[in-house]
């Protein structure tokens, strides 16, 4: 019997009965499928055949951004000892002689002024507390010649400082303030352990922005003052890439650690990128005399020189315009003996070559002057020196060097 001759009531009910057994048998199968989409992915520690997920490998990007997590760590750790060096000096200037002639102030009567105006200057710098008394560390020309210093702390407050002592030959100054005796104090590390390559983080007020810090890395060890363009100055320098700007000298310069290596002191107007930094443990040594006595003596020979090579000794003597044959040695070049000097009192003169003192091969004028700078003062040096075709040894005691320029 065909299912269409089937009274309609019956068919109605079939036709139900076969939907309601549709919708079990489609939610059943939906039971089994379900569970088995839900399992958790095999662990490949314990999988081997399975390949690793990509979602779970760490992205470059994420191990970039997180190494950068020790620039905050060293700055929280150093941040609060850093302060801000605001300096005020007052410069009266004279009326130009001229105008004080008698004649001239007969004819012009009192309507000559008899001083100009006085002019203030004001100067901004950074510094960093060495010691919870108060004892701060800066740059000399920070606050060189200053009438009057003033002291910021992170935290806004402010208090007078007074200079315990200056000393241009390293630019490094002394700074005290009267804060009690609980004052953050910054971490001082070792320059001797800086490598090439090593993280630098300067901290410091640069263009009057407080607590900036920038990030860097240490570029080279021991660049000269000379090469640097500071002639008046007894330093080999840390070079950062590290941003420093005016208002960054005599802040700290710190490793990874939030250690201080070195106090931020000079950058060159021609370069892009480039900064100088006085390494720690020349600083220490410079701020302990300081603190005892206020200056740092230096002893000096009295002469202007140059490094000098055979080459370059034979590029001058091939040259018919020059007005002096140097000897073709390693050694340094004596430009300039100063009057009454050390050097002129024991018979160096102009053209001379130092090739030798107490004993050690000279090479260069930075080696010269690290000799003399560690010597004693009137400490007897044997020089020894080429003149021309002969060669002199003369003794030179070294005398206390009484302005840095």
């Amino acid at each position: 019997m065909r299912f269409s001759k089937l009274p309609r009531s019956i068919r109605q009910l079939s036709t139900h009965v076969l939907a309601i057994f549709l919708g079990v048998l489609l939610t059943v199968s939906s039971l089994r499928v379900l569970p088995s989409q839900a399992e958790p992915a095999p662990n490949p520690a314990t999988n081997t055949d399975a390949p690793e997920l990509i979602a779970q490998r760490q992205s470059p990007a994420t191990t970039a951004i997180g190494s950068t997590s020790f620039v905050t760590a060293a700055v929280n750790r150093v941040g609060t000892a850093v302060v801000r060096i605001d300096t005020e000096r007052t410069i009266t200037r004279r009326v130009d002689p001229f105008m004080e002639d008698p004649f001239f102030r007969r004819f012009f009567g009192d309507s000559l002024p008899q001083q100009l105006p006085s002019e203030q200057l004001r100067g901004l710098g950074s510094g960093f507390i060495i010691d919870k008394s108060g004892l701060i560390l800066t740059n000399a020309h920070v606050v060189d010649k200053a009438d009057k210093v003033t002291v910021r702390l992170k935290d806004g407050r402010t208090f007078e400082g007074k200079v315990q002592g200056i000393d241009e030959v390293t630019d490094l100054a002394v700074v005290k303030i009267n804060a009690g005796n609980d004052l953050p104090v910054a971490s001082l590390g070792s320059s001797n352990n800086v490598q090439v390559g090593d993280w630098a983080i300067a901290v410091g007020n640069p263009l009057g922005f407080d607590n900036t810090v920038t990030l860097g890395i240490v570029s080279t060890l021991k660049r000269s003052s000379a090469q640097v363009g500071i002639s008046d100055k007894r330093l080999d320098f840390i070079q950062t890439d590290a941003a420093i700007n005016p208002g960054n000298s005599g802040g700290p310069l710190l490793n990874e650690r939030g250690e201080v290596i070195g106090i931020n002191t000079a950058i060159r107007p021609d370069a892009m990128g480039i900064g100088f930094a006085i390494p720690i443990d020349k600083a220490k040594a410079i701020a302990s005399q300081l603190q005892r006595t206020g200056k740092v003596a230096h002893p000096y020979l009295g002469v202007q020189m140059v490094t000098l090579t055979p080459q370059l000794a034979k590029q001058n003597n091939t040259d018919p315009n020059s007005s002096i044959e140097i000897p073709e040695v390693n050694g340094v070049l004596v430009m300039r003996v100063i009057p009454n000097s050390p050097a002129a009192t024991a018979g160096i003169r102009r053209g001379d070559v130092i090739v030798q003192i107490d004993g050690t091969a000279i090479a260069t004028a930075e080696q010269l002057q690290n000799i003399v700078e560690d010597s004693r003062l009137g400490q007897v040096l044997q020089v020894k020196v080429r003149r021309g075709n002969q060669t002199q040894q003369l003794s030179v005691r070294t005398a206390e060097l009484q302005n840095a320029s």
